[in-house]
């Protein structure tokens, strides 16, 4: 079983006992990411809009550490805070993925989320 830790600076640093990403013969597990810009190491909470995109980009940089991409994306996880801002939240996400190829998707409703943030996402992908 080969078994590598990927974890990059261009994403934010893990703020507890896990890494960004495991890939396992072939299939990567990337831990949830939220909105935190790894640059400044701030939120960002500017819009429902503005921290969904930050946690897309964060997602995009751990895939690209693993030479992968969005396309190789086979299933992700999403948290929300609040349903209502499912549609804001699901517009951001669809400007990622083609209609006809992408993931398999879970959105839930959660009680709260790491740093109070709205949404947080992780996802599994394989080559």
């Amino acid at each position: 079983m080969a078994r590598k830790v990927i974890n990059t600076e261009k994403a934010p640093s893990p703020v507890g006992p896990y890494n960004q990403s495991i890939l396992l013969n072939g299939t990567l597990f990337v831990s949830g990411q939220i909105a935190i810009n790894p640059a400044t190491g701030e939120l960002i909470m500017d819009s429902i809009e503005a921290e969904t995109h930050q946690v897309m980009k964060n997602i995009g940089e751990v895939l690209k550490a693993a030479d992968m991409s969005y396309d190789d994306i086979a299933k992700c996880s999403v948290f929300v805070k609040d349903m209502g801002m499912y549609a804001r939240i699901n517009a951001v996400y669809a400007e990622y993925f083609n209609e006809e190829t992408a993931p398999a998707r879970e959105l839930v409703e959660v009680a709260n989320l790491p740093k109070y943030v709205n949404v947080e996402i992780s996802v599994i992908a394989a080559k």
